[in-house]
């Protein structure tokens, strides 16, 4: 909108006047207006005489690309409506698959703008109290799941820094839980083991893995019966496989291509995915923070103390005795 006739007429008169007293001061004392307004107009009148008393655009010559491309805000849609996920979760999900890295805020700005409902909120059960091991390695949680026909994932987290081993196997028996311990387990790691702690399925209390965990000096710590939230990190640790990496792969794959799509996840999960629950870190920031505490490998086997043995659920255990 062009400046009112009266409105030059005003810039005029406090350059005029400024030229007439010759103090800027007295000049913006007497027009009620500040020194750097006082400046801008002065400068302007001088270069190019009563034209420059006019406003100018504010629009600057060179405008930011958009973040946000129409092509990102169709991908975001699609992937809301197909997988019902929130910004956190599409966040991550975009991150992973797509390698585009958005803020949850400009998420909701995308969501907000296409006049996106936002998801119904579920009633969440009374957490309970917590805890978490200090030092890495005193505890991992070892646990298995069915992901489609003779296909079973193995998982292992550990207690304070969250980190996870993944591996695919065609059963869950004692002999594929040994495998996974001595092919994966203990290799990437990047810590000494002090305690495994599982369920009591067939596949842990097996004689061949409580003998391979004996023979590495690892501690065995099975859940009483009844109590399945003992071991709910490595529980909910799953249930987030199962809605974030096993709802966007075809299991009908090749064996070989499923197990490296399930080395990426891992690899995803434990140097790019934060967790509320270690202070919206990664499990290797939480790593790094905590590795002076680690022990050596010489100094657990000294504190380790030869389980005993006992019968529980008809099965014979080699279990510590501080467990019994």
């Amino acid at each position: 909108m062009p400046d009112s006739e009266a409105v030059l007429k005003a810039r005029l008169r406090w350059v005029e006047t400024d030229q007439s007293t010759g103090q800027a001061a007295l000049t913006c004392r007497r027009c009620g207006i500040s020194k750097p307004t006082l400046r801008k107009w002065w400068l302007r009148y001088q270069a190019e005489g009563r034209a420059g008393l006019r406003s100018r655009r504010c629009r600057p010559h060179r405008l930011r690309p958009r973040k946000v491309t129409p092509e990102h805000e169709t991908l975001i849609l699609h992937r809301r409506h197909t997988r019902h996920l929130g910004p956190k979760g599409l966040q991550r999900e975009l991150l992973r698959l797509q390698q585009l890295r958005f803020s949850t805020r400009t998420l909701w700005k995308v969501l907000h703008a296409h006049q996106v409902a936002r998801l119904r909120a579920t009633a969440r059960p009374r957490q309970p109290k917590r805890y978490t091991r200090p030092v890495p390695g005193e505890r991992v949680q070892l646990d298995t799941c069915k992901v489609a026909r003779n296909l079973y994932q193995f998982t292992a987290l550990d207690d304070c820094t969250r980190l996870r081993v993944l591996g695919l196997y065609a059963g869950r028996t004692a002999a594929d839980a040994t495998r996974f311990l001595q092919e994966r387990l203990l290799r990437e790691l990047p810590f000494p083991i002090q305690r495994v702690q599982t369920d009591r399925g067939s596949e842990f209390i097996g004689a061949q893995f409580q003998e391979a965990l004996r023979e590495q000096h690892i501690k065995f710590r099975p859940n009483r019966p009844a109590a399945p939230h003992l071991n709910g990190k490595v529980e909910r640790s799953q249930r987030t496989d199962r809605v974030e990496f096993w709802a966007t792969v075809d299991t009908t794959a090749p064996r070989e291509t499923l197990e490296a799509q399930l080395l990426e996840w891992q690899r995803f999960y434990n140097q790019e995915r934060t967790h509320s629950a270690i202070g919206s870190k990664t499990p290797h920031a939480r790593w790094q923070e905590v590795m002076a505490l680690v022990p050596t490998h010489e100094a657990v086997q000294e504190a380790y103390v030869p389980p005993v043995g006992c019968i529980a659920n008809n099965h014979y255990l080699w279990v510590p005795k501080d467990d019994l």
